[in-house]
């Protein structure tokens, strides 16, 4: 297939558009590099900087392509507090560009990059694909907004789509040729990668947003997936899709690690000890997260091959302490 991957520069889009490739795909990337730089671009790709907002002036009936699979956008959830205009801009606004672009193409198949954030304070864990989605940050609201976009625009028949919902992403990618694919985000909002720069005394210390949340030790819990077993989850997706129907699949471990737990195996990972300094919680943040990932695995044939932190964190420390 000739696929459009959006946000291709970045920790995710970079290491679905190697695993397409390499699967014998055709692969075009689209990236504004707004937050990303281009080193990540896999080679015998075509890349194209561009907006998302401007996707027309690439994703045309001539250009020939079979499916998209969308990546870019904003996904720091205190930033979309503060800034929430620029999360409905490149978030919403560029997607409903894209899905209008890919109406008039005649593009028939899509996968989205979606987000825990969508369910908000969760009524029930693990969390479900039919779990309320309430979020309580501007980054969620503008991820389910286009969430209920594609449901829309795949009643006409003409599109059929899958939207991932992604829990903590976090690890690094091995690649066949040595190379390695991991987190580079500008500004730096995760908390595996900022405890890794701990380790490495690139930072003085490491701050962890909230000590009082209901959970055992009154810091926040998320669930971990490595980037290897998301990015297999697109593939699977991909050949998944029927036309005129959106599927939502939540990817995760079913395990929740809070953040002191995640702070101590990045010590054991790294032989390092940094300090820590509880900082004031962030508007936006859910006390607990953590997923049900039933569906994919009964539906799409999916599941974790890398469910253990210890793991996650080894391999980006791998990654972090050679490109950082």
């Amino acid at each position: 297939m000739k696929l459009l991957v959006t946000g291709g520069a970045g920790y995710v889009g970079a290491t679905v558009a190697r695993m397409a490739r390499d699967a014998g795909h055709q692969v075009v990337i689209v990236d504004d590099l707004s937050r990303n730089d281009d080193r990540q671009v896999p080679s015998g790709v075509v890349f194209a900087r561009l907006r998302v907002h401007d996707i027309a002036d690439v994703l045309t009936a001539e250009a020939g392509f079979d499916a998209v699979l969308h990546f870019a956008g904003l996904i720091a959830a205190g930033e979309s507090m503060a800034h929430p205009e620029w999360h409905w801009d490149n978030n919403t606004r560029a997607s409903l560009a894209l899905l209008d672009a890919m109406r008039a193409a005649e593009v028939g198949k899509l996968v989205f990059s979606s987000t825990a954030a969508v369910y908000g304070e969760p009524t029930e864990l693990p969390l479900t694909e039919t779990s309320p989605t309430n979020p309580v940050n501007t980054y969620g609201d503008t991820k389910l907004a286009v969430d209920r976009a594609i449901a829309s625009y795949t009643r006409t028949g003409a599109l059929g789509a899958t939207s991932l919902r992604y829990f903590n992403v976090a690890g690094a990618h091995a690649c066949d040729d040595g190379i390695m694919i991991g987190e580079r985000h500008d500004p730096e909002t995760h908390l595996i990668p900022l405890a890794l720069d701990a380790a490495l005394g690139h930072r003085d210390k490491l701050s962890l947003f909230g000590d009082d949340y209901p959970t055992a030790d009154g810091t926040c819990v998320r669930d971990y997936i490595h980037i290897t077993d998301l990015a297999r989850a697109h593939l699977l997706a991909l050949d998944a899709i029927e036309p005129g129907e959106h599927n939502i699949y939540n990817l995760g471990n079913g395990i929740g690690f809070s953040n002191l737990q995640v702070v101590q195996a990045v010590r054991e990972v790294t032989g390092a000890q940094f300090d820590v300094e509880n900082a004031p919680r962030r508007p936006g943040d859910p006390a607990t997260l953590y997923a049900s990932s039933d569906l994919a695995h009964s539906e799409l044939g999916w599941k974790p091959e890398k469910p253990d932190i210890a793991d996650i964190v080894a391999d980006a420390w791998a990654f972090h302490r050679t490109h950082r």
